[in-house]
């Protein structure tokens, strides 16, 4: 008789054609393109040249604020395109027939984790890139914005297991598309506008939301180039969502 028994693949191997995969799902879907690429560069045409003459008189000086605003706001919008990925693999079937596969049951989950790290670079690209042919330049230099860029990334990443364990439990990919409005947390912080100039009750607001501390962090370390109590918190931040989340989302992932 035959040996018909099947051997799993190497991890490492599975995880990178995962990888691979969902990287030509972003390249061949308009509407994940759009996110990590036309979006970063439309908030930044948009609020650069429509409201930094009555925000900041300039748009040379409104982009030293403007830039690490929509930065931040750019990789929150990438991390949250994981939920809406994976939600959609799940109800059309995909994530079954891949879990079928002799290949490493986790992989299908990391080569998504994997590909947001890279969806996030483009998208921290396009941004910055669009910041500089604008007129910006990081006045500490090119290793503080490195570091920046490293920085939120991590941050972002870390987010996607939050986004991708909704993905898991979600109903819906149409459900999904509401973790969108997350986004929205960034127009409530010190992204766009000087906090000085908000109400009382929205500078509250303001003060208590995680995004501005992010964005406190990138002005201190792109603008005057040292490493601020904010930066420490995001780093801090990010790995406590990795430790609480990761071990959740896989948990979760393995029941489906």
């Amino acid at each position: 008789m035959f040996n018909t028994t099947t051997r799993k693949t190497n991890i490492i191997a599975s995880t990178g054609t995962m990888t691979y995969r969902n990287l030509l799902k972003t390249l061949h879907n308009p509407d994940e393109l759009l996110d990590v690429v036309v979006q970063p560069a439309l908030f930044m045409l948009l609020f650069g040249y429509l409201f930094s003459g009555a925000i900041y008189g300039s748009v040379s000086s409104y982009l030293k604020i403007l830039v690490p605003g929509i930065l931040m706001q750019s990789l929150i919008s990438a991390a949250a395109g994981s939920a809406t990925q994976i939600s959609t693999d799940i109800h059309s079937g995909i994530y079954d027939r891949l879990k079928s596969l002799p290949i490493p049951q986790v992989a299908p989950l990391a080569g998504q984790l994997f590909a947001d790290i890279l969806r996030l670079a483009v998208a921290a690209t396009a941004a910055l890139t669009t910041g500089y042919l604008m007129g910006w330049h990081p006045e500490a230099g090119l290793g503080w914005l490195i570091m920046v860029i490293f920085l939120d990334i991590f941050l972002g990443w870390a987010l996607s297991w939050i986004f991708a364990l909704y993905g898991l439990v979600a109903k819906s990919p149409t459900l999904v598309e509401s973790v969108s409005l997350m986004t929205m947390l960034v127009f409530l912080s010190n992204a766009f506008v000087p906090v000085k100039s908000l109400p009382h009750f929205m500078r509250i607001l303001v003060t208590i939301n995680p995004v501005s501390h992010v964005i406190s962090a990138n002005r201190a370390m792109l603008n005057a180039g040292y490493w601020p109590r904010e930066a420490w918190i995001v780093l801090c931040a990010g790995i406590g969502i990795v430790a609480v989340f990761a071990p959740i989302t896989v948990l979760v992932y393995k029941r489906k």
